[in-house]
Order: C-alpha cells, then sequence, then structure tokens
C-alpha cells in the first residue's frame, strides 16, 4: 500500500446528508413513544453538547425528557424499523461532487470512522461509491465509541500513511481527533440549523478549518502545514 496522506472520514453529515434518514428517525421514534415532535434545531443542540454520538440513545434521552418511560431495547427496535423497513435510509443524499472522491483517492488513503454499525455503513457505500475506502469503522467494531479516538487511532495503524487527517461534523469527532493527536477538519452545513454554532465550536476545538461541506476539502489539504 502506498504511503499517502491518510483521510480518515465520519459519515454523516460529512459523506451523507442524514436530515431525511437518522435525523427524520430520531423525531420519529419521539413521536411514536410520546406524540411529541422534536425539532432538528433541538437535535442539533444535543449534538453540540457532545455525547451524543449515538441516536438511539439520543432519541431515549428525548423521550424520557418528555416525561416517558421506555426501555433502550424498545427505542433501539422502533428507531431500526423506521430507518429500514420504513426506507428512511434510501432517503439519504451523497454530498460529494461526481468526481471528487476517486480524485481524493489518487493522492490518499481513504478510511471511514462512523458512529454507524458497520454493516449499516458499508450498505450506504455499497450504494454510492463501492470500493473507494479501503477500510471502515464502526462503532461495533470498537469497546469505547466517539469521543473516544480508539477508531483514529486503529486505521492510523492498520493504514501506512504520511499525514493524517480526521473529517467530521461534531464535537464528539473534534474531541476524537484531539485525543488522537491529529489535525481535525470540520464541516459546518450552512443548512444547519445551528450553523452559526456549530462552527464556533468546531472552530473552538482547534479545527485547522470550518468548510461548508467536503467539496472543499481538496483545497484544505493543498494548503494544510
Amino acid at each position: 500500500m502506498d504511503r499517502k496522506d491518510l483521510l480518515i472520514f465520519d459519515m454523516d453529515g460529512v459523506l451523507v446528508d442524514v436530515t431525511e434518514s437518522y435525523r427524520a428517525a430520531i423525531v420519529e421514534t419521539v413521536k411514536h413513544f410520546t406524540d411529541a415532535v422534536v425539532t432538528d434545531a433541538h437535535i442539533q443542540d444535543l449534538k453540540n453538547e457532545g455525547g451524543w454520538n449515538d441516536d438511539w440513545l439520543l432519541s431515549r434521552h428525548l423521550i424520557l425528557q418528555a416525561g416517558h418511560q421506555v426501555s433502550h431495547e424498545d427505542t433501539v427496535a422502533y428507531f431500526q424499523s423506521v430507518f429500514h423497513e420504513g426506507g428512511l435510509m434510501l432517503r439519504e443524499r451523497w454530498i460529494a461532487q461526481p468526481g471528487l472522491l476517486e480524485t481524493l483517492a489518487q493522492q490518499n488513503n481513504l478510511s471511514v470512522f462512523t458512529g454507524r454499525l458497520r454493516w449499516e455503513a458499508n450498505i450506504t457505500l455499497d450504494r454510492f461509491c463501492p470500493g473507494l475506502f479501503q477500510q471502515v469503522v464502526g462503532v461495533d467494531d470498537l469497546e469505547n465509541p466517539k469521543p473516544a479516538p480508539d477508531g483514529i487511532l486503529r486505521l492510523s495503524l492498520d493504514i501506512p500513511h504520511t499525514r493524517l487527517f480526521y473529517i467530521g461534523d461534531s464535537i464528539d469527532d473534534a474531541l476524537s481527533a484531539k485525543a488522537a493527536g491529529v489535525p481535525f477538519i470540520g464541516i459546518a452545513a450552512p443548512a444547519n440549523p445551528r450553523y452559526r454554532e456549530l462552527a464556533k465550536i468546531l472552530a473552538e476545538q482547534q479545527a485547522i478549518a470550518v468548510i461548508d461541506d467536503i467539496n472543499q476539502l481538496p483545497q484544505v489539504i493543498a494548503h494544510a502545514a
């Protein structure tokens, strides 16, 4: 394997727009158990606090916050039913413009460290860009999830590289990169209901750049020290 730069990507909000998939599954799950309609802004407020990378735990937290009791197992079961059988997973939108990742792969080694289950991540990657990512680390591959650095450290050991960058869109991603001691590139999409707050948080976590989406990534990599 060529010793190139290693680009490690988070998935949700970085490679794929999950507004109509994971975010919608949170809304549907909370509504099912409480009849309450949670807003994307409220979800993002919790994400910005950190510690809510797991959408199952976040969904249950919102249900309990609304004064309803539900087990973790029942929360996960309903969430997964609407995400898969309900077709929300198929609503995901690929963010990279055509040819972007193929061009990046010519000069860099590409991999993924995601809070998704690995088999779920592979379904989406195989749908949009089969064969481009050398390795995928999911939450089920690790004892310690984000913001622990375990996924980044595993990939850094498995894939020879010169420089390494982690690209993510949350404070948990930034903290994971910081704990691993690697440069972090933040994503804050202008469509995010808490765009300004998120961009500020990622900058405060010492991101080397905060960009709108990964289509601006080549310029950041080219100018990184």
